[in-house]
């Protein structure tokens, strides 16, 4: 329990690592609510002992009956957990499989501790989740001041109107006294000293308001400087990064809080000066000489406050993403459809939604590559525009009075007929970046701003097969480019990355693809064969053009998304490791030991299995995998060997998990019904063999005409489905919450442990 405990109290990210460790895998609240039991049996010994197996899983369903009787003597059934539901989940699906449960809490333990040491490693070092934490906390305490200041402001100007109505009330009525008793003439003087009295300490009132306000503006300056060019800047850094494939959190929640806060603060600061002025500016006002001079010196600063605060509050939320490809954000293609998501950080539905123009106020335009210098200089440089013209009205979008808006049907045409340059000059078209920049212009109160915000630089292709190579260029730039820089022209002469920064999102590629990322190992395979350079560095010409080593890595990926995802993240898949380290991992296992590592022969994706006295087996690629699952396929594969003898050499996976266990929850076909006429399955025929050698990757040939007619095809293909992809809903049908975890990725969560 003590484990399980910890993990609870773990931040967001590494919660979120908990959650995606048990989603479609085994429910959460069985977890929680046997925690203590769970985590006391031997789950390592029972993955390969079948009765050991078979008695954690009765103790875990004994142990549930009797808190299900406790439940009920406690009369708090109602309220407790559904026992009876996890009871029968555990029967349907481990009862005549309890190996299959060993293996699932033996892997999601040791998870479990990898990801507790990782929190305490990352504490020990000073976390940048908890330094970010204290930064917010402070954030929050200091524009909670701020609020605090203007609300005495503002009681200082509520009495400030009393004073002022009383001293007019006492001139008016004494005069009025003087002139219809003219015996009153005597108590001249002494009321004229009680209203100078009066005046001075109003005076005084005024000076001790625009004091506040001064120290308002103090404490507001350093704030409005760290939100623009820190947290926000931050929260670009981190969007971009999300792009590629980074676990990071860009919600804007916070962004928008503190944005108008603030912004509710400054214009609250006008509304008083505005007060103030009116009071200076009525007959017989107490004025001193020197306050209106100040006043106008405080409301320049306000002013300018306001204004950094709202030239910086146009964020693009969500980066152009086309739907058919909802991994890969920044790719655009001539004529497709793409989405982007506007946002304006100050919410000013609460203090503009009253008045006749607010509809008016905020209307956003796109525009493609404004002020790009390289649309005007070089000539090589495509030029586009948008297929139709769109302006929005930044909306609210939820209750807290948000304001957004969603281009939803934007899409690109080429602009034809420009003067070309020279082809040696030229980029490749996925080497070339665009940006979209986003206008309003903001009228309010006197003051008039043109608010701009761009999106990261796109890639603009013109053919499906383009999209490897244009994902290589996103990720390259958003790894060079971070931040608020922008090169357009960064692939004319690419800088190289470091391996650091290239496994780290070549990492990320894979956790997005298959929910895991790359180990140390599969990383160094990866190092060996991509880096040359004695400074660790990988340069651009060795990565996607050349040698184009991504675009063996994106065929494996592609093949993880399509076929393998369970698999990969289970971590069934070794995927890559050397021939020879994998013949070294096989030399002393038991015969009939198997593992399974990607095809280095194949560059468009393929996965074989190598297993004692044999290096390699028959890689498979997605049309194969097409026809029949890899789990299926290592159930029935069989070799003729001696004496026309048929035998599967695949008995345990990599180290010693029976295939059965490690692979039968994926199992569709029995042996018999994939068998063939002769009694196997039709495969070429293997003989035995030491080391059998795969056979060269045949060279890559040229587009035919076919080629270009499957082309076209798609493109058709992906354009009827842009054009009615979001005109139909279709109904699904749903389980109970415990089938669904054991048929779908979707888990249920209980919401009191929620991790």
């Amino acid at each position: 329990m003590a484990q399980w405990q910890d993990l609870l109290r773990l931040d967001a990210a590494l919660q979120a690592r908990v959650s995606q460790l048990y989603e479609g895998r085994f429910p959460r609240e069985i977890r929680h609510y046997l925690c203590v039991l769970i985590e006391s049996l031997d789950w390592d010994l029972a993955a390969g002992d079948e009765n050991a197996a078979s008695t954690c899983f009765h103790a875990l369903l004994e142990d549930l009956q009797e808190q299900w009787i406790r439940s009920v003597q406690e009369n708090i059934l109602l309220q407790g957990p559904d026992y009876t539901g996890m009871k029968d989940y555990l029967l349907k699906n481990f009862e005549y499989k309890p190996l299959n449960l060993a293996v699932i809490l033996s892997e999601c333990l040791k998870e479990e501790q990898k990801i507790k040491a990782s929190a305490s490693e990352a504490q020990a070092c000073g976390s940048p989740d908890i330094d970010q934490k204290w930064k917010w906390k402070d954030m929050d305490n200091k524009i909670n001041e701020l609020k605090r200041l203007i609300m005495e402001v503002k009681k200082e100007m509520k009495s400030l109107e009393i004073l002022n109505d009383n001293l007019d009330f006492i001139q008016k009525t004494w005069q009025n006294e003087v002139e219809q008793d003219i015996g009153l003439a005597h108590s001249h003087a002494v009321v004229e000293e009680e209203c100078c009295k009066r005046t001075n300490f109003i005076i005084q009132t005024k000076q001790v308001v625009l004091q506040e306000i001064v120290n308002i503006l103090n404490l507001a300056q350093p704030i409005v400087a760290t939100l623009t060019e820190v947290e926000l800047s931050e929260w670009r850094l981190r969007q971009q990064l999300a792009c590629i494939g980074s676990p990071v959190d860009t919600c804007l929640d916070h962004l928008q809080k503190w944005f108008t806060a603030v912004a509710e603060v400054l214009l609250g600061v006008r509304e008083q000066l505005q007060k103030l002025k009116e009071q200076n500016n009525t007959p017989d006002s107490t004025n001193a000489s020197n306050l209106p001079g100040l006043m106008a010196i405080i409301e320049n600063q306000t002013l300018s406050l306001f204004t950094q605060l709202l030239a910086n509050a146009l964020v693009v939320e969500k980066q152009p993403i086309m739907l058919s490809l909802p991994q890969r954000p920044l790719i655009l293609k001539t004529g497709v459809r793409f989405s982007v998501r506007v946002s304006f950080l100050i919410c000013l539905f609460r203090f503009l939604a009253n008045l006749p123009e607010f509809k008016c106020l905020l209307k956003v335009k796109p525009v493609f590559d404004k002020d790009v210098e390289e649309v005007k200089t070089v000539k090589w440089f495509r030029h586009f525009d948008f297929n139709r013209d769109e302006c929005k009205v930044l909306d609210v979008d939820s209750p807290n009075g948000d304001l957004v808006t969603e281009f939803v049907h934007m899409s690109l045409k080429e602009i034809k007929g420009r003067t070309k340059g020279s082809i040696e000059g030229r980029l490749a078209v996925t080497e070339e970046l665009h940006i979209i920049t986003f206008v309003t212009e903001f009228r309010h109160v006197g003051l008039e701003l043109n608010i701009e915000a761009s999106t990261l630089p796109v890639v603009v292709i013109s053919a499906t097969t383009q999209v490897s190579s244009a994902w290589a260029s996103i990720m390259w730039n958003n790894m060079l480019s971070t931040g608020d820089s922008r090169n357009l022209q960064l692939f004319v002469d690419p800088p190289p990355l470091t391996w650091e920064q290239l496994s780290q999102v070549l990492s990320w590629q894979f956790l997005c693809t298959g929910k895991r990322e790359l180990d140390e190992n599969q990383l160094s395979v990866l190092r060996d064969k991509i880096v040359d350079d004695p400074d660790d560095l990988v340069h651009w010409s060795k990565f996607s053009k050349n040698e184009n080593a991504w675009l063996w890595i994106d065929g494996i990926l592609d093949l993880i998304k399509k076929h393998l995802v369970d698999l990969w993240r289970d971590g069934s898949i070794m995927g890559f490791i050397s021939r020879e380290r994998t013949a070294e991992l096989l030399k002393e296992k038991q015969t009939g030991t198997f593992l399974l590592r990607f095809s280095e022969s194949k560059t468009n994706g393929a996965i074989s299995f190598s297993w004692v006295d044999n290096s390699n087996g028959d890689p498979y690629t997605k049309d194969e995998l097409e026809k029949t699952s890899l789990p299926d396929y290592i159930n029935t594969y069989s070799l003729r060997g001696r004496k026309s003898r048929h035998t599967n050499p695949l008995l345990y996976l990599y180290p010693d998990i029976p295939k059965d266990t490690a692979f039968g929850h994926y199992f569709t076909n029995t042996a018999e019904q994939m068998l063939g006429e002769h009694g196997y399955v039709p495969r070429k025929r293997r003989d035995f063999s030491d080391n059998p050698t795969p056979p060269p990757s045949p060279p890559r040939e040229p587009n035919t005409d076919m080629d270009m007619d499957v082309e076209t095809k798609l493109e058709y293909h992906e354009l009827i489905q842009e054009l009615f992809s979001g005109s139909f809903i279709f109904p699904e049908y749903y389980g109970s919450s415990y089938e669904k975890t054991a048929s779908t990725p979707t888990s249920f969560v209980d919401p009191r442990c929620s991790v």
